[in-house]
């Protein structure tokens, strides 16, 4: 068994020597200003968590912001005026992201658009040789994620996805604890997210874009609909033709870890069952409640969702279960912990109580982002290839619960084994001009 106090001290000193994906530090971050020349980057897709990375890239020393560009008028204006107080500038303004990909002056693309207008961005900022940080998931499909795969390793770019909780000190701590060998065999890892604060979304008529909003350019690719407030900014998420629901949206942070702590890549099988069991009646088109069931060999890995309730294992509305013969580790964005497993009266382990998180994932996501553009022999934390093969785990889940059997997974191949049906759910269908592109 492992001695509690012996592993933590051992994990701190190791997390410590990781370097830039394990914290801030003074050390650090003057390494990085010693830099000689700022890296500039252009953000695509400012309304969520794209301005929130850009901002985190902007905390780091020898960084600005030369471009920003948004379908949306009223959401450019405002973050080209809350960056300008940032840094004491305007950064360039665009409409169509080709433009801002061809701006000579960027060194970094930040890609924080819907799922759906990942790839394109995405194929052509590495084309151009630019360092690319781009949003989870990685995409929307598994066709566009192995083209981004193929994309980045031709061109040699530099590429951070952000499932920034690989840079988190304390779930990777729970890493190396899983790893130990101290919870005995591990028979099953449940993943998990319940989310009290999503609620229903209300049905709306379809209408006219607002004001100042590029409608169609938002589309893309995705198919020629009526304009509906419900399938814009935030809300997109629940539609297929833009994203893949709770599976695609948490269970890339979250099924991650799974993967990351059983040091493995992709299942056998799948099966999955689910759909609209809280809110039937709703506007949204992916499930609210849903489990999926990963088959790997010597284990088996859960995959499960509720919106509107806080219902998850362990108390916890998310997180990841290494279910073990001695006890059972659970992490989430808060902490870690072991739960010994008692036989007979007799605990099989020695209880870890909470181990607390550092609340600095994302930060350190981007200087570990930006080290490695400075020093190419470096990995990012989240690299092209463990995020694609995240996203396509998570898209496997929803493959098959749109077919309702279990299937199996070719990962050589990737395509599913003797089933035509499943196959034709791998590639998306683009709507012209776009196309999707071919590597």
């Amino acid at each position: 068994m492992t001695n509690r106090r012996s592993f933590i001290q051992k994990t701190v000193l190791a997390t410590a020597g990781i370097g830039m994906a394990s914290g801030i530090s003074s050390r650090l971050y003057a390494n990085l200003r010693g830099a000689n020349e700022k890296l500039v980057c252009g953000l695509i897709g400012a309304k969520g968590m794209g301005m929130t990375d850009l901002r985190a890239f902007l905390r780091i020393p020898g960084t600005a912001c030369g471009a920003i560009c948004d379908v949306d008028e009223n959401v450019l204006e405002e973050r080209l005026a809350e960056v300008e107080k940032l840094q004491g500038y305007r950064p360039r303004s665009y409409k169509d992201f080709r433009k801002l990909i061809e701006d000579k002056d960027l060194d970094v693309i930040i890609i924080g658009t819907p799922d759906h207008w990942h790839c394109l961005p995405f194929v052509y900022a590495a084309q151009e040789g630019k360092a690319i940080y781009c949003e989870k998931p990685l995409a929307n499909s598994i066709e566009e994620i192995d083209i981004m795969e193929r994309a980045a390793q031709r061109y040699g770019v530099t590429v951070q996805v952000g499932q920034w909780q690989r840079s988190d000190p304390h779930w990777q701590e729970a890493v190396k604890f899983v790893r130990s060998g101290a919870l005995g065999k591990i028979r099953t890892v449940r993943t998990w997210s319940y989310q009290g604060w999503m609620s229903s979304v209300p049905v709306k008529p379809d209408g006219a874009p607002p004001p100042g909003v590029d409608y169609d350019f938002w589309l893309g690719p995705a198919p020629l609909r009526p304009f509906n407030p419900n399938r814009f900014h935030f809300t997109f998420r629940w539609f297929w033709d833009y994203a893949g629901g709770m599976m695609t949206d948490w269970g890339v942070h979250i099924i991650d870890y799974a993967l990351f702590g059983m040091n493995v890549q992709a299942p056998r099988s799948v099966m999955a069952m689910g759909g609209k069991f809280a809110y039937p009646d709703d506007a949204t088109e992916t499930p609210d409640t849903q489990q999926a069931l990963y088959d790997f060999d010597g284990f088996t890995l859960l995959w499960d969702h509720g919106i509107g309730i806080n219902g998850g294992y362990y108390g916890r509305s998310h997180g990841v279960g290494f279910v073990g013969n001695n006890g059972t580790l659970v992490v989430d964005r808060n902490g870690w912990e072991v739960i010994p497993e008692v036989l007979s009266g007799k605990p099989q382990m020695e209880r870890v109580d909470l181990q607390p998180a550092s609340g600095k994932g994302l930060e350190n996501h981007l200087v570990d982002f930006v080290a490695c553009i400075k020093d190419k022999s470096r990995i990012p934390a989240t690299s092209v290839g463990v995020a694609a093969n995240t996203a396509r785990v998570c898209h496997l889940g929803n493959i098959a619960l749109k077919t309702g059997r279990r299937l199996y997974w070719d990962n050589d191949k990737h395509r599913f084994v003797n089933d035509a049906e499943a196959n034709a759910l791998l590639t998306p269908v683009y709507r012209l001009p776009w196309k999707l592109p071919t590597l």
